[in-house]
């Protein structure tokens, strides 16, 4: 499976080179686009980092350095919103104590999540449920933390109530649930409409532009914030660019290369709060922030963006 690296290797044999003509630094001009959480009017900005793919994937690996170079280039290029979670494996503890190293995890808006429920629990589920919500917190280092959801739908009559009460206490300043797949999109949309949540999480990318129908609508009539996980759909839409350069109406809305082009799609809608893809190395996270920088595409553009990358070959 093509990788972003495969794919800004193979456009540049076809292109001659990829050029990104600014980099961003500490203390430019040129500002992250923000947005606001409906509930409360707080501003974030557009572009995060999510802890998982490639993040998660290093993690593990234990290459510390890397990682703390991403996490500060985060922070000292406008960006605050660091996702990860449970499931993550050692991605949320590495994370959390490299903040704490670099002294930015009060800076920091951390997004985190609880399990779905498993069978093995048994009638001990929110026993277990109540210690991951500890264990976030002792490997964070934050109290508040700033968003706690119900990872993939879970068990959300059982911990919707859980994680509502952190918020009542005030260990959490926003709550919400995610799921990213759309088979149980019925069962999302019911909990937008029937739940007071802050935050959902959802799946939104220029070839999978479905949730624009009907959960992104929804969020903004119920004043619900969205975090876009998937902008690049893992590695599928690299793998659809591969060779191909990006078009050069993109400049337009100032998109210089392909992680750009994809995130300025997705933050094109305006119920997206805040997009974050995972990445490992300090020069992409630079590239995707530059995607939340000046104009974006308007109704009539997107439409090009979509029918542009849906002629291209189907990669496999």
């Amino acid at each position: 499976m093509l990788t972003r690296r495969d794919c800004i290797k193979s456009a540049a044999a076809a292109a001659g080179s990829i050029a990104f003509p600014f980099q961003l630094v500490h203390g430019q001009t040129a500002t992250l686009l923000a947005r606001e959480i409906p509930s409360s009017g707080e501003t974030i900005p557009i572009i995060g980092l999510g802890g998982a793919g490639s993040f998660g994937r290093l993690a593990d690996s234990g290459d510390i350095e890397t990682l703390r170079e991403v996490m500060r280039t985060l922070y000292l290029n406008g960006g605050t919103v660091f996702d990860t979670a449970e499931a993550y494996g050692p991605s949320e503890g590495i994370s959390g104590q490299l903040a704490q190293d670099l002294g930015i995890e009060e800076q920091l808006f951390w997004s985190t999540k609880v399990n779905s429920a498993k069978p093995e629990w048994g009638p001990s589920y929110p026993d277990v449920t109540q210690q991951q919500i500890q264990d976030s917190f002792d490997r964070i280092g934050k109290s508040p933390i700033d968003l706690m959801q119900i990872h993939n739908l879970g068990d959300i009559k059982t911990q919707l109530p859980m994680i509502q009460q952190l918020k009542d206490e005030g260990r959490a300043r926003y709550i919400g649930i995610t799921y990213d797949t759309p088979d149980r999109n019925h069962e999302l949309i019911q909990a937008m409409r029937d739940e007071t949540l802050d935050f959902i999480g959802i799946d939104y990318a220029v070839d999978n532009p479905a949730a624009a129908e009907t959960i992104l609508p929804l969020a903004q009539d119920r004043g619900i914030a969205v975090i876009i996980y998937q902008p690049f759909g893992r590695t599928r839409l690299w793998s659809r660019v591969a060779g191909h350069q990006v078009p050069e109406w993109a400049q337009e809305f100032n998109a210089n290369s392909w992680a750009q082009f994809f995130l300025k799609y997705v933050i094109a809608h305006p119920a997206v709060t805040v997009v974050t893809p995972a990445t490992s190395k300090p020069t992409n996270l630079i590239d995707n922030l530059a995607g939340g920088i000046g104009p974006l595409p308007d109704s009539a553009m997107l439409r090009r963006m979509e029918e542009f990358v849906a002629a291209l070959p189907s990669a496999g």
